[in-house]
Order: structure tokens, then C-alpha cells, then sequence
């Protein structure tokens, strides 16, 4: 059953082909960046805009292992720790369900849900450690206050100092944290309240924590940048990621009944508690209001269902410790059957590549040596940071550029009013575009453009030798300004 539960987490992975996330290209360059330097960046590396600004490489970690999978098996390797990191997060979540309620099937079934819901997240983004240390953390707060035994809580520390080196929403863990350390707080005041949490205890792990997060190359400066990367979400909110649920498929629903079940879980307890109530209104908040954060409500309705349903005394089997290496082996096993049936290799992956990001375009300008300055669109600035090693005019660190860049980069490819006078636009020497963009079309009506490469994908355009009367002509306003600005 458990090798069912981890190769469904597999499939889960594979299905997502995570070498197609233009994402994951610019967090490579910033593990190959680091790999070639032997250091941090502090300044952007990767365009000419934020070439002076602070550059905070806060997923460093995370970059470095993801690049060291490249190296070492290819575009496999990408998709192969995108499937580890699906089975080890189904494993920590199992584990956290199997101590809070020991019937084996319903924790089976409890766990499959909760990878169900997040499985559009199995991509090779930093946010898979993030969910990973997440139900770590909440595995430890949850036996503490359920069962007394608080010794596992120092474990929480080094999670931390690994946690914020992967990724920036170990913000998220302190502050579930910063809950149980409020309950503990109030249970001295009021006798109602009933924890296993001591707030002596709690205070020094919280702290313990809080000076853990400072390990990391840019210190306490860290948490300006997460206060940075919120206040930008909510100008973002056009970009898929961060907006709400959407309910349109079957994932979409099953956040809203995590939501439910553990709210009538919570409302069926004779003394629900103050963690566990604040902990599920904290998930819900922050999963319905972006996309990417549902794993947070999966995994805390996961908890809270397993801690507030019956056990049932005739379904308890155990794992054995002496079973594991034969669980790893079939799992290891299955997910292999995985790859072969879906024909995961990197001649297939290099072809699906081809088929959305501009490859066979970027050979192209190698070839000619077209050279930029460079514009591009948002989500293409990654693979380009990686495949042409020169600087791009945007890609997907929203805090180097700000939201009003972000948002006129994206009215520029839809054609929107303005596009002529966009400066970046203006003076660039290398146009990559995608092929159904509405810039394209309103760029090939420019006489001082030319469209010297073209594919399924992606268009390219340099500097046309247009008469010197078009270009001071009023009927090409954007070829007018283009000669003023360069």
C-alpha cells in the first residue's frame, strides 16, 4: 500500500515534466553562477538594469542541489529530484498522520488527498523543500502538544538554519511556530486553555529558531527581502501562481474540503484548541489567496483530521525499521516503471523542451552572433540567462525590477496602448519573441525591424535597414523613437 501511496506521488511529478518551468533555468544560473565563482552573488548577475542592484540569492541551496542533479544525470535528473522530493514529502506527511492517529488505511487514504491537492506543485521550484521541512515541523509541534514528549522540538533549530538557505517562506514555519509559543503564553494565564507546550520551553525554541534563520549568506537582511517578495505579490496577482483558486478542477476542490473537514473535525472536539484553530484559520488564509501556497492548508487539514477522527484499534500496523530498505528498493523500483512508461528520457525531454521554449531559436542568434542589447518576455528570461549567457531585459526575480516593470514588460507583449515607447523595447539590438504574441505582430509591420529567424516557437527580430524618411516619418512613431533612443 505504502508503494502505491509513493509511486502516485511519482506520477504526480512526472506528469508535470519539470524541465518545461521557465523558472527552474534562471534558479540553474544562479547554482552554475555560484558553481563558477565559488561564491554568493550580492549583486544581479543576470541583467542590465539590476546589474547594480542587491541581488539576494535566498533558494541558494536549493540551486545548488538542483544544478548538481543536472550535471550529473541530464534532464532526467531534473525530474528525477522533482519524483524524490514528491515521495519524501509523502513520506513526512504519512508519518505526521500515522503518530497523530494510527489506523493505516485512513492515513494512507489522508495522505494520498493531501498530495492529490498539491500535486500541480511537484515542479522543481524551491517551494518543494519548503513543504517538505513544513510537515517536519508540523510533525514535531503536533506530537509535543498531543502526547508531552518534547524532546523531538530541538530538532526544530537546525531544520531552520537548513530551511532558510533553501527557501524564503521558512517564514511560514516561524510563524506556526510563533502560534504554538502564543498558546503556551496564554495557557499560564488561563487554565481553560490545556497544552503540553511550556512556555519557558517554547520561548527558548522560538528563539533558538529565530537566530538559526540568520545562518544564511545575507543574515537577518533576509527577512526584509520576505517582506519584499509579499508586499510584491499583491501586484502580481495577475500572474498565475499567486492568484486565488480558481475551483475548476478536482484538486481546486479538494483544498475546500480540507478546509471544511477540518473546520467540522475542529467544531466536533469537545475543547478544540487555541493551536489548532489559529493554525487552520493561518492554512486558510493562505492557501486561498494563492495558488501556490495550497500545500499549506493540505498539510494542516491532513494534521487536524487525523488528530480529531476516531482510531480504529483493529487497523494498526506498524512499519518495521527492518522493512525500510525493502520499501526503498520497491519504490525505487515502481518509479523506474514510472519513467519507462512515460517515456522520460532526455531525448523525449529535450524534444518537449523544444516544443515551449525557444531552443532552436537561441541556436540561431549563436550562430549569426546576433548580439543585444536583449528584450524578452517575463517568462522566457530564465532559459535565456541559462542557454545565451548574456543579459536579459527582464525574468523572474520580481524583487530585482519592481511590480511597475514587471507590469509594463507584460502591457509591451500584449500590444497594449504605450508599447512604442517602452525604453527597454526602444533600445534593444535583439528582439526574442514568442510567436503568438501581439507584439509580434505590431514589430513586423516596423520598417526598422527585420524578422531574420522564425519557428513554431518563438520569432526573432534585430535592426532593419529601413529608409532614413520612414524612420522620421509620423506613420512609425516606434522607429522615430528608436532613433532618438539609440
Amino acid at each position: 500500500m505504502l508503494v502505491v501511496l509513493f509511486t502516485a506521488a511519482v506520477s504526480f511529478a512526472v506528469r508535470l515534466v519539470g524541465v518545461i518551468d521557465t523558472d527552474l533555468w534562471w534558479h540553474m544560473a544562479v547554482g552554475r553562477w555560484i558553481v563558477d565563482h565559488r561564491a554568493i552573488p550580492y549583486t544581479e548577475p543576470f541583467s542590465e538594469i539590476g546589474s547594480s542592484k542587491p541581488f539576494e540569492a535566498y533558494s541558494w541551496l536549493f540551486e545548488l542541489v538542483v544544478y548538481w542533479f543536472f550535471q550529473k544525470f541530464g534532464l532526467v535528473g531534473i525530474v528525477v529530484f522533482s519524483s524524490a522530493m514528491a515521495v519524501a514529502i509523502a513520506a513526512a506527511i504519512h508519518h505526521l498522520v500515522r503518530r497523530l492517529n494510527s489506523t493505516f488505511l485512513l492515513g494512507v487514504g489522508i495522505t494520498f488527498l493531501s498530495i492529490f491537492t498539491m500535486g500541480r506543485l511537484y515542479t522543481p521550484r524551491p517551494w518543494l523543500p519548503s513543504i517538505l521541512f513544513f510537515a517536519l515541523e508540523l510533525d514535531i509541534l503536533m506530537k509535543a502538544r498531543k502526547k508531552g514528549e518534547t524532546r523531538e522540538l530541538y530538532w526544530l533549530p537546525p531544520i531552520f538554519a537548513v530551511w532558510v538557505n533553501m527557501h524564503i517562506q521558512f517564514v511560514d514555519g516561524l510563524i506556526v511556530l510563533g502560534i504554538a509559543l502564543v498558546e503556551a503564553l496564554l495557557a499560564t494565564r488561563w487554565r481553560a486553555i490545556q497544552t503540553n507546550f511550556r512556555a519557558a520551553r517554547m520561548a527558548l525554541i522560538f528563539a533558538g529558531c529565530v537566530v538559526a534563520t540568520f545562518v544564511n549568506p545575507y543574515g537577518p537582511r533576509i527577512y526584509k527581502v520576505a517582506y519584499d517578495l509579499v508586499a510584491q505579490g499583491a501586484g502580481l496577482a495577475h500572474l498565475p501562481e499567486l492568484t486565488a483558486i480558481p475551483f475548476r478542477t478536482l484538486d481546486d476542490w479538494c483544498v475546500l474540503f480540507f478546509a471544511l473537514a477540518a473546520t467540522a473535525a475542529l467544531a466536533r472536539a469537545r475543547k478544540p484548541s487555541v493551536f489548532e484553530v489559529v493554525l487552520l484559520a493561518f492554512s486558510v488564509i493562505v492557501s486561498f489567496r494563492s495558488q501556490r501556497d495550497i500545500w499549506v492548508l493540505a498539510i494542516v487539514g491532513a494534521a487536524l483530521l487525523a488528530s480529531n477522527v476516531a482510531e480504529h484499534m483493529e487497523d494498526q500496523f506498524l512499519l518495521k525499521v527492518s522493512s525500510i530498505p525493502l520499501l526503498s528498493l520497491s519504490t525505487v523500483a515502481a518509479a523506474a516503471l514510472v519513467f519507462f512508461l512515460m517515456g522520460i528520457n532526455d531525448t523525449a525531454l529535450q524534444e518537449r523542451l523544444g516544443k515551449s521554449l525557444p531552443i532552436a531559436a537561441v541556436d540561431a542568434i549563436e550562430a549569426h552572433g546576433w548580439s543585444g542589447p536583449l528584450y524578452n518576455d517575463y517568462g522566457w528570461g530564465g532559459y535565456l540567462i541559462w542557454s545565451m549567457r548574456q543579459p536579459v531585459s527582464i525574468y523572474g526575480r520580481n524583487t530585482v525590477y519592481g511590480v511597475q516593470k514587471v507590469l509594463r514588460s507584460d502591457a509591451t507583449w500584449n500590444g497594449q496602448v504605450g508599447w512604442d515607447s517602452d525604453p527597454d523595447l526602444l533600445r534593444a539590438n535583439l528582439i526574442i519573441a514568442k510567436r503568438g504574441a501581439p507584439l509580434v505582430q505590431l514589430l513586423q509591420l516596423q520598417p526598422c525591424l527585420q524578422a531574420v529567424y522564425e519557428d513554431p516557437v518563438a520569432v526573432v527580430f534585430i535592426p532593419g535597414k529601413a529608409p532614413a524618411e520612414a524612420a522620421n516619418s509620423p506613420v512609425f512613431p516606434f522607429c522615430a523613437a528608436r532613433k532618438i533612443q539609440q
